[in-house]
């Protein structure tokens, strides 16, 4: 069975990525009820980031996939302050882009990818330590983050070229007059054609 079309892009599998893993790291790290609100705010934020992509790209109008793409962008970028409000309140390091920490859980990702979901990678040794996780998740937004914009970068410059779906439509439209009229005026030559053979072999025409 063929899957969507969305799930082929980088940009829907890295999100669907960082929902389930920001779902796994409010229940680890923001437990109780005194962190609801802002497990609730995380949790959505990444859905929103997902959901939005996905409607975006069944858009027919290409201005609509651009408009819900950023949204998608702007629900990863509200995500990130979170992960670095919680780094700054739990006092957890945030490790340079390039640490190789970081490129070691990048590498192994896909180990952790099991059959409906993918699994937060937990800090050696001290899995409720939420350096690496929190780590983890800050990479995986700020690189899909710099994904969405190449991706709306190309959306706005597919659009630029052959236009919106108004004017895919317009063009259409013009199209299928200009068939129809060409197809009017060979009606007309045909029967001109006719009315002079006919008036050359001796025949009476009368046009009512």
């Amino acid at each position: 069975m063929s899957k969507p079309g969305y799930q082929y892009l980088l940009t829907y599998q890295q999100l669907e990525e960082i929902y389930d893993l920001a779902n796994q790291f409010c229940q680890r790290f923001l437990p109780g009820r005194e962190n609801l609100r802002t497990r609730e705010q995380m949790v959505q934020a990444a859905r929103s980031a997902k959901q939005c992509l996905v409607e975006g790209y069944e858009q027919e109008s290409l201005k609509g996939y651009i408009k819900l793409t950023g949204v998608s962008r702007g629900s990863l970028k509200e995500l990130l302050e979170d992960l670095k409000d919680f780094a700054r309140n739990h006092k957890v390091e945030i490790w340079d882009k390039g640490d190789k920490r970081v490129k070691q859980m990048l590498t192994t990702r896909k180990e952790r990818r099991k059959v409906t979901q993918w699994i937060l990678p937990l800090t050696p040794f001290d899995p409720f330590n939420p350096l690496y996780p929190t780590n983890y998740l800050l990479n995986l937004v700020n690189m899909t983050t710099y994904l969405l914009d190449r991706q709306i970068d190309s959306l706005k410059e597919k659009f630029v070229k052959e236009g919106g779906w108004t004017e895919k439509i317009f063009r259409e439209r013009l199209a299928y007059r200009q068939k129809q009229n060409a197809f009017t005026l060979i009606e007309i030559l045909i029967a001109l054609a006719i009315i002079i053979l006919l008036t050359a072999g001796g025949v009476v025409v009368s046009i009512c």
